[in-house]
């Protein structure tokens, strides 16, 4: 693996690891609401995000390389919003794709066949992860201020969760 491919890897768990601090600050703030099956949700795309992380440490290592793990910047902790958290949640899984298909086009460019079989996942599990994310706010935005659809939605995330 070259120095670019190594470095972007690294970055990209960096990213994995804040977007899992970002989804525990979303589910903080719904549990303090309290809406706690958003919050579960919220918890269980957390835990989602540390297996990718995970997954690219996992692929460094196998290539034997060392894990170059890098500062995580604090996420937000102020919602002004239900809708507000859903749309974060939404613009930084598009951030994600973004990144992973730098990186996937940098392996086209690199040669590195290994690496760009590798992301072929990721690049599948971002489609459904922004499916979901558009899914979840759009139910937000449809409901409106209806405090009683709010309730059942948090149920369903809680099933959802579960």
């Amino acid at each position: 693996m070259n120095d670019k491919i190594y470095k972007a890897l690294n970055e990209q768990i960096k990213h994995e690891f804040y977007s899992s601090y970002l989804y525990l600050s979303i589910a903080s703030y719904f549990e303090n609401i309290p809406l706690d099956g958003f919050g579960k949700w919220f918890r269980k795309q957390a835990e989602e995000e540390q297996e990718h992380a995970m997954k690219i440490y996992n692929y460094i290592i196998d290539r034997n390389l060392h894990v170059d793990l890098q500062a995580i910047d604090k996420p937000t902790t102020k919602f002004n919003s239900i809708e507000e958290a859903f749309q974060m949640a939404l613009e930084h899984e598009r951030k994600v794709t973004h990144w992973i298909h730098q990186i996937y086009e940098l392996a086209v460019q690199e040669k590195d066949h290994a690496t760009h079989v590798f992301l072929q996942w990721f690049i599948t599990e971002q489609v459904e992860e922004e499916k979901n994310a558009q899914d979840n706010l759009d139910l937000i935005q449809f409901n409106g201020d209806n405090k009683a659809g709010l309730l059942i939605l948090d149920q369903n995330f809680d099933k959802k969760a579960s």
